[in-house]
């Protein structure tokens, strides 16, 4: 009854005011309509994108272009996808000695000792940010790693693109190297 009466009490006599500019323009709200699978456009290709991210055999391709030129500096295929250097299986931080504690959620296990972290995994299983560099499996399963710099566009696609010449196709270079 006190923790109640206390929580009213800090609520009483505080208007809550909705965001708005300097010049009195207010935050608006879009009414957004889901699809028959109760999903919105952008669910639904996020789901999209994970499912065919981790599709058994799934392969990619990868094209770093010039941003001045256009030219494909850099074409190599991809199993299952991209994946930056930030990414991690585990949290980098946790909080707190470790205590046993099944079954709640944000906490990580390490050597039997349950840990709680300020962290969210991510769709895909993993934690950590995206991008500094990138790395990659080909279809020959030969590690890649490369660090975007200025004046690159990456670009991965399901289907390969057609493209007048590359600097550098990594699929042919392994090929040349057979003969």
């Amino acid at each position: 009854m006190i923790v109640l009466s206390f929580g009213l009490m800090s609520n009483s006599g505080c208007e809550r005011n909705e965001a708005q500019t300097d010049s009195g323009i207010k935050k608006v709200t879009a009414e957004i309509k889901t699809g028959s699978d109760g999903l919105t456009v952008e669910q639904r290709q996020i789901k999209k994108r994970i499912k065919r991210d981790n599709e058994p055999g799934s392969i990619k391709h990868l094209y770093i272009i010039s941003a001045y030129s256009g030219q494909v500096l850099i074409y190599s295929t991809v199993q299952g996808k991209v994946t930056s250097s930030g990414k991690r299986l585990t949290p980098r931080s946790v909080n707190g000695n470790g205590y046993d504690n099944t079954g709640a959620s944000n906490f990580v296990n390490f050597g039997g000792n349950a840990y709680t972290t300020n962290e969210m995994i991510e769709e895909d299983g993993t934690y950590g940010s995206s991008i500094e560099y990138i790395y990659w499996f080909d279809q020959r399963d030969v590690y890649h790693q490369h660090y975007i710099s200025g004046g690159q566009i990456l670009h991965i696609s399901d289907q390969p693109l057609e493209v007048k010449d590359v600097i550098l196709n990594m699929e042919i270079a392994e090929s040349n190297k057979k003969k």
